[in-house]
């Protein structure tokens, strides 16, 4: 409420506003159920719901925030490296456009690309983008990839084996395909993939929190489907700076990190990140500790 705001706007109040709201989001009913739980009329609770929501979204840029100061870190292993993902979100989609919303495990979905920082918070996110859509086209047409304004130099974001290795625009680190060549290529992509374990935990939080969205179709129009899927980041992260951390329960998997079958070219006018990766997957085979005595 503090972010929100306490101004009325209609005769409930944004307490009972922002009270539905949640309660909508925690359970994922319909708003005739919501309506029978608060005592209110549907179209006070359809209000209700999508005011509220409306101020949270606003709230993208107080809550989303590249960070400025950044510590120099030599090893992949290290817990302040960031990794960029993307998992899905099943609304109910329009028959004629059905196809459009299909993933690639068959089930219609939207897609919310996302980089997690070392405490498990969204520091950015791009959410809209249908389940068809191949992830590197996401990464591509991302205001992240588009407005080059973060990793800053000597910095990169860690990917999953979905997205193309770059160096230019951005620099994204991602796995070494297989079959892999030798121990270095080994070593990089163990590493690797213990930094990734950051995000898979966020997006584990993310649908332990709010299962009722994450974990089935969601009821609603499909054009408000992206909205609820930002509020619910910018909850997670809310929460976790408030000391509110969820364990992931089990059989809820982070749903980040999957390795893809297929990897799209990287886009015209980028530079391969090939280079800087080996130079990487050297470092991570290089003794780190020397004792000569």
């Amino acid at each position: 409420m503090d972010a929100i705001g306490r101004e009325a706007d209609h005769g409930w109040g944004p307490e009972i506003a922002c009270l539905v709201f949640l309660f909508w989001l925690a359970s994922g009913t319909s708003y005739r159920v919501v309506s029978r739980a608060f005592d209110m009329p549907r179209t006070s609770v359809h209000r209700a719901i999508h005011t509220t929501s409306s101020k949270v979204a606003s709230l993208y840029y107080k809550y989303f925030k590249h960070p400025t100061h950044l510590q120099r870190y030599t090893e992949l292993t290290s817990a302040a490296m960031k990794r960029k993902s993307s998992t899905e979100v099943s609304p109910a989609p329009l028959p004629k456009q059905a196809k459009l919303w299909e993933a690639r495990r068959l089930f219609y979905s939207v897609q919310l690309q996302a980089v997690v920082d070392h405490t498990a918070k969204f520091i950015d996110v791009c959410v809209g983008y249908t389940g068809s859509v191949h992830d590197s086209r996401v990464l591509k047409n991302s205001p992240l990839y588009l407005e080059r304004k973060y990793p800053p130099p000597g910095y990169f974001l860690i990917g999953d084996g979905g997205y193309p290795c770059l160096y230019y625009p951005i620099t994204l680190m991602t796995p070494y395909r297989q079959p892999l060549r030798n121990q270095l290529q080994a070593a990089y992509n163990s590493r690797l993939t213990k930094a990734r374990v950051v995000v898979e935990r966020a997006f584990g939080i993310l649908k332990t929190r709010w299962r009722a969205i994450f974990l089935k179709a969601l009821e609603v129009d499909i054009r408000y489907v992206p909205e609820v899927i930002l509020c619910c980041t910018i909850l997670h992260n809310i929460c976790l700076s408030q000391g509110d951390v969820l364990d992931v329960e089990d059989g809820i998997a982070g749903g980040a990190g999957e390795e893809h079958p297929e990897r799209e070219a990287a886009p015209p006018g980028t530079v391969s990140g090939a280079q800087e990766r080996d130079r990487l997957a050297g470092l991570c085979c290089a003794p780190q500790d020397h004792d000569y005595i």
